[in-house]
């Protein structure tokens, strides 16, 4: 099999753009989730995407079914599992430690390259990502104590990291539109399970966004329905994004440039709310930018990649 395709710049610019999207449209999801709940935004968002990619793909030659589903489908439960995981640990435990977790990707990346795809690490390299993952725990300051609940939230960076790879090795030639609609497919799987799962055993609703996690259906209207539209379009654009760049470069380098998410989170917040970092904040933001610049300088073109299990 060739090598894939290896546009680094490019990739770094989608990926970039993809996190400065995502930065913004993530800030209104706190006043949202004031009033609709967890699964039934999950529902709703997935259905307008896939809806809407089902509705063009005729007019517009999509395909919407992969040429691999054995791969296809595993990098979905991978992603899949890794969101579930992530969102579920939002009920229990605080947001700095559970991103904390999820933003250990880029170290599952390097790792699980190098063990299953044979991709060449070299120390310059271990250090960025280090350096990237330390300006992620001083941005996010996460103060909880280390438990065994821990576990999960890096569990999900694991699930995350392992996805990408495969995005990269065994799908660089699947249609972007088939990923976006298996994604989205099961995400809103997800969050049909956790309506009815809410509608059989209703659990008690802490007021506000506390309540988020198990509020169960509520009327469409205002803001949350607003913020449902804005995230499926933004969402498809995004996560089409984000999928085209671990396509297309180094997903090593693609995972410590989704930690960008972070500097264009606390832009937006301080362009909208006004709210502005600490300076531990802010020297933590510097080095991820940092690491993910340096990242994306150093990376190389990859020698030829696995067989595809698809064309073997």
């Amino acid at each position: 099999m060739t090598a894939p395709l290896h546009k680094p710049l490019v990739a770094a610019a989608m990926c970039i753009g993809a996190m400065a999207l995502f930065g913004l449209i993530d800030n209104f999801m706190a006043p949202a989730a004031a009033q609709g709940g967890l699964w039934q935004f999950h529902l709703l968002r997935s259905l307008l995407a896939v809806g809407l990619l089902a509705g063009l793909a005729p007019l517009l030659g999509w395909r919407l079914r992969p040429a691999a589903p054995g791969p296809v489908a595993l990098r979905t439960l991978c992603n899949g599992g890794a969101m579930f995981l992530y969102f579920g640990c939002l009920g229990f435990m605080p947001i700095a430690q559970v991103a904390a977790g999820l933003f250990t990707a880029p170290f599952w990346v390097v790792l699980f390259g190098r063990l299953w795809f044979g991709e060449r690490v070299g120390l310059a390299r271990l250090l960025w990502v280090a350096l990237g993952f330390a300006g992620i725990v001083l941005a996010l300051r996460p103060e909880a104590a280390v438990t065994g609940w821990t576990l999960l939230p890096v569990l999900s960076g694991a699930l995350y990291g392992m996805g990408n790879l495969l995005t990269r090795h065994w799908l660089g030639r699947e249609p972007v539109t088939v990923l976006l609609t298996w994604q989205f497919g099961v995400m809103g799987l997800m969050g049909l399970a956790g309506c009815l799962w809410l509608w059989l055993a209703p659990q008690p609703v802490l007021p506000g966004g506390d309540g988020f996690l198990t509020r169960g259906w509520v009327p469409v209207w205002g803001l949350f329905g607003g913020v449902i539209v804005v995230q499926a379009l933004g969402s498809l654009i995004g996560v089409a994004l984000s999928i085209r760049a671990y396509q297309l470069a180094d997903p090593a380098m693609v995972a410590v440039c989704e930690n960008t998410l972070l500097a264009f989170a606390t832009f937006w917040a301080v362009m909208l709310w006004g709210a502005w970092p600490g300076p531990v904040q802010l020297a933590g933001l510097a080095l991820i930018i940092a690491a993910g610049v340096a990242i994306a300088a150093s990376a190389r073109a990859p020698a030829p990649v696995t067989q595809d299990p698809a064309a073997a």
